[in-house]
């Protein structure tokens, strides 16, 4: 499905609010909606009560890595917290678990591990207070939607496993097309002749050992041939039949099969550039496209500061016209990674860049950490935030990051 009869079928289903669409829940910055409410503590966090007793559990993550404080009370009175032992069970979509422990520290307890992104779980309390043992359990969860798999199929998502790949790193130059110098045949008389006949005209294809003029030596008066020397197309004719040639160029003759593409390069790029290098030349409109390699790196720069490299590409199709502008993308690394996510994929969250990653019909955001280094025009390198194997959506992910704010829910704990 294209990418446009995707945002026809999503919009379709945004209007007239079917009940299959994308039900479920996210809490991000990004939107203003609440999810369903719940009391809240005067420490901004959410409010757990038992009886008389209140425990506030606060994400605490403003300067500092986010750490998950407990503040207990009785009766509205703080209790001292080193007379509270407590633990949290953190359960995330597709089974993982974190086990908090905690410690006293000022007027709270403090868990000891940071409460790694998303910040999205369904939450076990378990806090003894004065020898009583009080639990609570709560949703909170956020960046998370439920699709169906008709909506799925019908909104064009494409999901696919996260995983190593080869990256590479490229430079972009720009260049014109040339004849190779050696497959250029200059057609001249070998003496003083008459042209008495032309037998090929510009533009014709020539083959090794095809007649191209009849003359006549104006010395001896004897008749002879020119014949082409290799196969190729008469790219310029100087010759006319009752004409008398001298020292003159008459014909010339390019084996076009295939061509030199002369880049210019400014100093940063030729530092990267080295003879055998891959080259990708695309023509100004990109409608074709060719494969070849980097056959010369010029050792002195222009006036200009420009320096010369030149590819050799294949040109049997006849595509890639002497004179002709283009483009070409130059390997100069290639380096095998762990673990990489299609940049079609990427999308933000709350600032932070992100992927949805597929865990049975629930997509989830995933805070992705990059490396920027290594990436192409692809593939970009990550370094956590999702682990291998997992599915993630490459295609159409945006449709999931609207949903997820349209369902509403904000960055609470």
């Amino acid at each position: 499905m294209s990418r446009y009869v995707a945002i026809i079928v999503f919009f379709a289903l945004f209007c007239f609010g079917l009940q299959e669409s994308f039900a479920g829940g996210g809490h991000g910055h990004d939107d203003h909606h609440e999810e369903e409410s719940h009391p809240e503590g005067k420490h901004g966090g959410r409010l757990l009560t038992e009886g008389d007793l209140g425990i506030e559990v606060v994400i605490a993550e403003q300067g500092i890595p986010p750490e998950m404080r407990l503040f207990i009370t009785d009766h509205g009175k703080p209790i001292a917290p080193s007379t509270v032992t407590a633990k949290v069970l953190l359960n995330r979509l597709g089974g993982e678990q974190d086990v908090i422990e905690f410690t006293p520290e000022q007027d709270y307890l403090v868990g000891n591990q940071v409460i790694r992104e998303p910040h999205s779980y369904d939450v076990t309390l378990e806090a003894t207070v004065e020898g009583k043992t009080h639990q609570f359990h709560y949703e909170s969860h956020e960046g998370r939607v439920e699709v169906s798999d008709r909506l799925i199929e019908r909104s064009g998502l494409v999901i696919e496993q996260v995983g190593a790949q080869t990256l590479t790193s490229d430079v972009h130059l720009y260049g014109i097309i040339t004849p190779v110098n050696t497959q250029v045949q200059d057609v001249a008389a070998p003496f003083e002749s008459l042209i008495k006949k032309v037998h090929v005209a510009e533009g014709d294809q020539v083959q090794p050992g095809q007649v191209l003029l009849t003359l006549t030596n104006t010395q001896t008066l004897k008749p002879y041939s020119l014949k082409s020397a290799q196969a190729g197309v008469v790219t310029h004719l100087n010759a006319v039949a009752g004409f008398k040639a001298t020292n003159q160029v008459l014909m010339q003759i390019m084996d076009l099969s295939s061509v030199w593409v002369d880049l210019s390069a400014f100093p940063e790029a030729i530092e990267q550039l080295k003879k055998g290098q891959w080259v990708k030349v695309l023509d100004l409109h990109q409608h074709e496209n060719a494969k070849g390699e980097l056959i010369y790196v010029s050792p002195v720069m222009t006036g200009g500061h420009i320096a010369r490299a030149r590819a050799l590409i294949n040109n049997t199709d006849g595509h890639w016209r002497i004179g002709m502008h283009v483009k070409a993308q130059v390997i100069v690394a290639k380096e095998q990674v762990p673990l990489a996510v299609k940049r079609s994929a990427l999308q933000t969250f709350r600032g932070m860049p992100v992927v949805f990653e597929k865990v049975g019909n629930t997509f989830e955001v995933r805070m992705v950490e990059i490396d920027s280094r290594l990436s192409d025009d692809t593939y970009v390198e990550v370094t956590g935030g999702i682990k291998p194997g997992a599915e993630y959506v490459t295609e159409n992910s945006y449709l999931i990051k609207a949903d997820i704010l349209k369902s509403g829910a904000s960055h609470h704990h």
